[in-house]
């Protein structure tokens, strides 16, 4: 092992108790120069113990990459279980709601079985599946381009479709909240679609658990202004809720 500076055991301590750490913040704590704080941040880096990204520094790895939704479906099963039932409270009889893909939207749509009248647009195949047990919702799926690995929708057929509805609430999910890159996702058609689905809605529900703060996904879909509700769980470290909060964003956990 390599050996550290009492600073860089101190960091590393500041690091358990906060999981991200800003550099400027470390400054003024250890009182030195953004130059050394840097120099620490990545000399810890390359020993595997933190990584780096814009302005400091955090316990996992901030970007989020694709993953098959058979995987997804047996990550935070419960937390996702506990959001998508949060996310009842906002859905109202005789409401046209857009279910986006992901997991979440799964758990969603099968406690939707005894509710309705409902009117549904989704770009998820599961979804419609689940939503088919009930006989009071009206689907429409959208067609299009299929993504075997999220079993959804994507492409221009699904986006011109798209463009001839309105609906009143969104239901999305997100592979990464960054605060200053916004809302994301790991495919760049899919974070396509979602821009789409955000300009035909009249409100913005993300639905995500906690691990997904503060971290970035390959395509943007839009800045937080653009979100009028996050449900996530109650792990997600105060300082980040306010951050959202100040923002317009109102944030449920559950």
């Amino acid at each position: 092992m390599e050996k550290l500076l009492p600073r860089h055991n101190d960091i590393l301590k500041e690091l358990d108790e906060k999981d991200h750490i800003l550099v400027q913040d470390l400054c003024e704590k250890f009182n030195v120069s953004s130059v050394t704080i840097r120099k620490d941040l990545n000399y810890l880096e390359s020993l595997g113990l933190l990584f780096r990204n814009h302005g400091g520094a955090s316990k996992q790895v901030r970007y989020a990459y694709e993953k098959n939704v058979d995987e997804k479906e047996n990550i935070n099963v419960e937390a996702k279980k506990n959001i998508a039932k949060g996310a009842l409270s906002l859905i109202q009889e005789n409401d046209c709601i857009i279910l986006a893909s992901g997991t979440t939207m799964h758990y969603l749509a099968r406690m939707l079985v005894n509710f309705g009248p409902l009117t549904v647009l989704t770009s998820s195949l599961r979804v419609a599946i689940e939503l088919c047990n009930n006989p009071n919702i009206n689907i429409i799926q959208l067609g299009g381009e299929v993504r075997k690995s999220s079993t959804s929708i994507v492409g221009s057929i699904s986006e011109t479709i798209l463009k001839h509805f309105s609906c009143n609430k969104l239901f999305l999910g997100v592979d990464g909240i960054d605060m200053d890159f916004g809302i994301s996702t790991s495919n760049a058609a899919e974070a396509h679609l979602n821009q789409l689905m955000i300009e035909c809605s009249d409100k913005v529900v993300i639905l995500a658990d906690s691990s997904k703060l503060n971290k970035k996904g390959f395509g943007k879909i839009a800045d937080l202004d653009k979100i009028d509700f996050l449900i996530t769980d109650g792990d997600i470290l105060e300082e980040d809720k306010n951050k959202l909060e100040e923002i317009g964003v109102s944030v449920i956990t559950k």
